[in-house]
């Protein structure tokens, strides 16, 4: 990867709506080498997908719960069936398997406590957990999707 996939992957990542010719003059190539750079880094797995960003609470999302939970079940086909069930409810916006005192964390989007509450009875319904800690966001700070682009990405 070189300087002009990590500008490309920058102007990107800032509005993936701009048009080939725009993204083309921002990274100084034309458009056909610089719309097959674009394919490329795709086609490698570098740029995921591109999607709109939405504001969760003009969509009556406006609670966001940070939960860590601990499982006593540590087999193979333990983690996996709780991956596969976590993973499958919307309310989950991320989800990561952690080391440490704590086996997973994830940040969970709803739309008030009531919400929070119908979620996670859906999440001890099917499995014995060893404990759930929930810790509720005040205020969002800083929130952002862009990841800031090492000169010397591998």
């Amino acid at each position: 990867m070189d300087f002009i996939d990590r500008k490309i992957l920058t102007a990107l990542q800032e509005d993936a709506t701009i048009s080939v010719a725009e993204l083309a003059d921002r990274v100084g190539l034309s458009q056909t080498p610089c719309w097959k750079r674009v394919q490329r880094l795709e086609a490698q797995g570098v740029i995921l997908g591109r999607v709109a960003l939405v504001s969760p609470e003009k969509i009556g999302l406006g609670l966001t719960v940070f939960v860590q939970i601990e499982i006593p079940d540590h087999s193979v086909h333990g983690l996996d069936r709780f991956a596969r069930a976590v993973t499958a409810m919307p309310e989950v916006m991320e989800f990561y398997r952690m080391a440490g005192d704590v086996d997973y964390l994830m940040r969970v989007v709803v739309a008030d406590m009531g919400d929070y509450d119908r979620f996670y009875k859906k999440l001890i319904e099917d499995f014995q957990l060893k404990t759930v800690t929930s810790r509720f966001a005040m205020e969002r700070i800083k929130s952002t999707t862009a990841f800031r682009v090492p000169e010397t990405a591998t």
